[in-house]
Parts: structure tokens; C-alpha cells; sequence
């Protein structure tokens, strides 16, 4: 099943029923899923409860952080990546997003294509190369994007108001996409709105496209971002330090 699609009004309904991690069925034909209730440990709860009272609205580089690298490598968090990668997974990034009256942004339609990697390397089907927080970023192959998978904790209720996520289901399957094809995809096919609870996961792949708009709510939408890859990548390119 999906979210609810867009009332013809443009509003969205709020009822939604989750989907389950172990229906990898939805994740493969639409690109993303639900995993409802996922409780992190105690050490990540704390964690989590400092990131949530940080003054600013994102952060990366999250993994060198022990708390988030257990939560990134806890049995509840794994069991819902294993399923979905062909080789072991590996946690190769980590963000923290907080969408609030204060720090407001809308997001245009995209797909996830970069990578952070330890130095840049010019390798064949890898670019443009981009520096972020000081560390290299590199767009890489869409076969290789399409073994990973993101994994978006929310902290917070998500809905319409206070900018969920939206997606274009199905989109994960065609490559990386032009501006020109972005643009005739919104033209064709129908949005969803995944709205969640505080401590649901949401299971998406970086190819499919997905935008988020901006809070009319005071509420907060924070949410902690982590990207598993099932490969290793071409030498002499590695993941950063941290990894």
C-alpha cells in the first residue's frame, strides 16, 4: 500500500496506513517503505535528545560521533537495511535535519547522487565533484546508487504542514535524471506525502526523486539521516575517516 496521495484540492489526507520492513516488495517496486515504531538504545536516545536541542537546522558528519555510529550499527536499525543489500551493509554518512519555524526551507524535487569519499580521485563514471564541510563529494554511477539505501528516523510527527517528505514513486527504477526529465516526471505521475510518527523509519532509495516543503507549522521536523551502501567502492577511492 502507499501513502495517501494528494486530495484533488492539493492537501493531503492525514490517515496513513504504515508499511511493514519486511514487504521489501513495496520498497522494490516504489522505491521507499515504512518501518513503524523503531525505538533506539538508551546511549542513542541520549544522543539524539542533544541533537534535538542543537542551534541549527542540519548537520553532517554525524558519524563521528560514537552515539550515532551505534545507533547507525544497532540490531533494530541493521535488521531493517540487511533485507534490501546484496553485501554487508555499511553506514557511509550520517545527517541531522531540523525543520522548524526558526530555520525553514523547502526542498526542490532531486535525487540523492553523492557520496562523501576520503580524498578525491578521478575515476571513471564518478562526477562532479563537490566539497561539503570540508570533506570531497563525488556523484556516482546509478549502479552503484541503486545497491544503497537511506534510513530517515524521525524525531518528530511528520505531515503536511510541517514539510514530510514527498516522493514520486516508482522513479528509483530510471537512472539518474536530467533537469528536463525531472521536470516532465512531476508533468506525468502523481506525488505522495509520507507522513510519519516520532520513532518511525522511513526505508528509501537515493534514486528516487523526493522534495520536502517548507513548515507552515511551529512544530519541529527533525529528522536523522543515515545512508548504507552494499559495495565496496572502486579503488583507490575509500570512504571517509570515519568509516
Amino acid at each position: 500500500m502507499l501513502p495517501p496521495r494528494a486530495s484533488p484540492s492539493g492537501r493531503f489526507r492525514e490517515n496513513r496506513t504504515p508499511l511493514s520492513f519486511r514487504t521489501g516488495s513495496q520498497l522494490d517496486l516504489h522505491g521507499f517503505s515504512f518501518a513503524a515504531r523503531v525505538r533506539p538504545d538508551v546511549a542513542s536516545q541520549e544522543l539524539l535528545a542533544g541533537l534535538e536541542t542543537a542551534p541549527v537546522a542540519g548537520r553532517r558528519g554525524l558519524l563521528a560521533l560514537p552515539g550515532v555510529r551505534a545507533l547507525a550499527g544497532s540490531a533494530p536499525i541493521l535488521d531493517l537495511v540487511r533485507p534490501h543489500l546484496g553485501l554487508k551493509p555499511v553506514v557511509v554518512r550520517a545527517l541531522y535535519f531540523d525543520k522548524s519555524a526558526a530555520a525553514n526551507w523547502s526542498v526542490s524535487w532531486h535525487q540523492d547522487l553523492t557520496l562523501a569519499v576520503r580524498a578525491r580521485v578521478d575515476v571513471p563514471g564518478f562526477g562532479p565533484w563537490s566539497v561539503k564541510d570540508g570533506v570531497p563529494h563525488v556523484q556516482a554511477p546509478a549502479n552503484l546508487l541503486e545497491q544503497m539505501l537511506t534510513i530517515r528516523l524521525h524525531l518528530d510527527d511528520a505531515d503536511a504542514d510541517n514539510g514530510a517528505l514527498r516522493v514520486l514513486p516508482g522513479t528509483h527504477r530510471l537512472g539518474r535524471l536530467t533537469a528536463g526529465q525531472i521536470q516532465a516526471l512531476r508533468n506525468e505521475r502523481a506525488e505522495y506525502l509520507c507522513p510519519a510518527q516520532a520513532g518511525d523509519v522511513l526505508l528509501m532509495r537515493p534514486l528516487l526523486l523526493h522534495a520536502s516543503s517548507r513548515s507552515i507549522s511551529p512544530r519541529n521536523r527533525r529528522i536523522l539521516h543515515l545512508e548504507y551502501a552494499g559495495f565496496t567502492l572502486p579503488q583507490p577511492l575509500e570512504w571517509p575517516a570515519e568509516n
